[in-house]
């Protein structure tokens, strides 16, 4: 396997990758419907506009609601942050959920890509469209599966030791 690409949260087995994916994350304190309510609702810099926004009807309106924010209400930094903040909540999805680990674990070395089919802007930098983009969400789910393999690792490495 080379390559795993992705994009629906439906798509069997790997639209679990996805932050659309209907899975609970608890994050910072509190439950979250989807890796993308986690992530979102750290872009809002009033909190009426935090609810607003966690009130969407399904994570893909979540997503584009939030797209659609004017500056104003975007949290100061939020360019600088966000991957950050990704990282942290794909962190937490991918821990909190073993079959969610083992399946990150099970794409080996492969090339994690999300797969878009509209063009655009957000699209390019999460993922790829038509082979272009900078695929930010594979790259934290690769960063995250190395992180995961060297904790497995250690963890195997002082339990041998301690026998």
């Amino acid at each position: 396997m080379d390559e795993v690409r992705f994009y629906r949260a439906s798509e069997k087995p790997f639209g679990a990758f996805s932050n659309l994916y209907r899975r609970d994350v608890v994050f910072e304190g509190e439950v979250f419907a989807t890796s993308e309510h986690a992530y979102q609702a750290g872009k809002a810099r009033k909190p009426a506009v935090r609810k607003w926004l966690m009130e969407a009807p399904s994570p893909s309106l979540l997503a584009m609601a939030a797209h659609g924010l004017y500056y104003w209400d975007v949290a100061p930094g939020w360019s600088k942050t966000k991957f950050d903040r990704m990282r942290a909540v794909l962190r937490a999805k991918f821990t909190q959920h073993p079959d969610l680990r083992d399946l990150l674990l099970s794409t080996g070395d492969a090339r994690l890509v999300e797969t878009a089919t509209v063009d655009n802007e957000v699209n390019r930098l999460w993922g790829e469209v038509n082979g272009v983009g900078r695929n930010m969400l594979g790259v934290l789910l690769m960063e995250l599966r190395a992180e995961l393999r060297d904790n497995a690792k250690t963890v195997s490495t002082q339990f041998e030791a301690a026998e």
